[in-house]
Formats: C-alpha cells, structure tokens, sequence
C-alpha cells in the first residue's frame, strides 16, 4: 500500500463532494439515542465553534477547559480549539467541585465549555452545577458555554453563562473551513 509522505496535499472534504457526505462521528447514547454527524457537518459546527470562541475574546495560547462527557460537542470543541491553536484542557466529568477548581485555576482557562448535565450507568450527574461551584474560586473564567444534553433545571449567571447552541447558531451562513 502506498505511503503518504507529510508534504504530499491529500484529499479533502471540499476537494471530493462524496467523502464531505460521508458519516464522520456516529455516537451513541446511554439511553440508546444515535446521533450522525457526517465531515461536513463536524466541519460546519467546528468552524461555528472557534467563530464562537473566537467572539468570547479567545485567542491563539489561550486556554479552554472542557468538562463535557462523550458527545458530540466534546469532539467539536477539540476540532475549534485546533483550529484557533488554543490548549484544550480535559476536564474528567468525575471531578468533584474543589477538584474542578483547582485544574481550572491550574490551566489558566477563560472558557470552560460543559452540560448542564451527563448520564452515566443511570445516573443523571449535574455538571453545570459542579462548574458553578468550582467557579466561585477562578475570577480569571470569564464566559461558560453550556450544551443542552438533559432537560433538567440549571442555575445561570447573566453575562457568564451562555448555551452552546445558541452560540453557534449565531452564524446562519456557512463559515469557511480549513480545508474549503
């Protein structure tokens, strides 16, 4: 099988329609629920993604804490945070609020992107919550994204706190890819 050596241009989405239509992440969910996301749409909501950390004041060497569990979003939001050249910094979901604190304020983070809640051996666990707590002791955070993954109730911080989809939603046109 021929080698590809790392000067050489390869294929890209926008370069061949066929693979842009391809699945790229297929997630399944606890309660069974399947979610498909083909490249050019992972293409798509990364590319809003680093639109909406870019608008949130972040920028190359900055850092973005990611407390979310396996969805989609967490792909997503490693893809924008490639794409911008900031650090992403995994934050395991089962922290505990003190331990949150300590990793954000570690890392330096501006951002942190969460849930307002994952699921877990059927468990609900209340991850926005967790964050809230933790960002009582980092002053340097300045903006929460939340992704809606469970309908349940959560405190919100005007001026903080804002819901990841309605953040990229704010771009209606397609955005240009790295690879467009």
């Amino acid at each position: 099988m021929p080698r590809t050596s790392r000067t050489e241009e390869l294929p890209t989405p926008a370069a061949d329609p066929r693979r842009a239509a391809r699945v790229a992440l297929r997630w399944i969910s606890e309660p069974d629920c399947t979610e498909e996301l083909t490249h050019a749409e992972l293409l798509d909501q990364a590319a809003r993604a680093a639109a909406a950390l870019t608008r949130l004041g972040v920028r190359a060497g900055d850092r973005v804490a990611v407390h979310l569990p396996l969805v989609p979003e967490s792909v997503i939001a490693t893809l924008a945070c490639g794409r911008l050249d900031v650090v992403r910094a995994s934050l395991p979901v089962g922290l505990r609020p003190h331990e949150l604190r300590d990793r954000i304020r570690e890392v330096g983070a501006k951002v942190v992107i969460t849930a307002d809640a994952g699921q877990h051996g059927g468990e609900i666990q209340p991850l926005k919550r967790h964050v809230d707590r933790a960002l009582a002791g980092c002053p340097g955070v300045r903006s929460v994204l939340v992704v809606h993954r469970r309908a349940c109730p959560v405190s919100w911080r005007p001026g903080r706190d804002l819901w990841w989809h309605d953040e990229l939603g704010r771009y209606t046109e397609p955005l240009p890819g790295p690879y467009s």
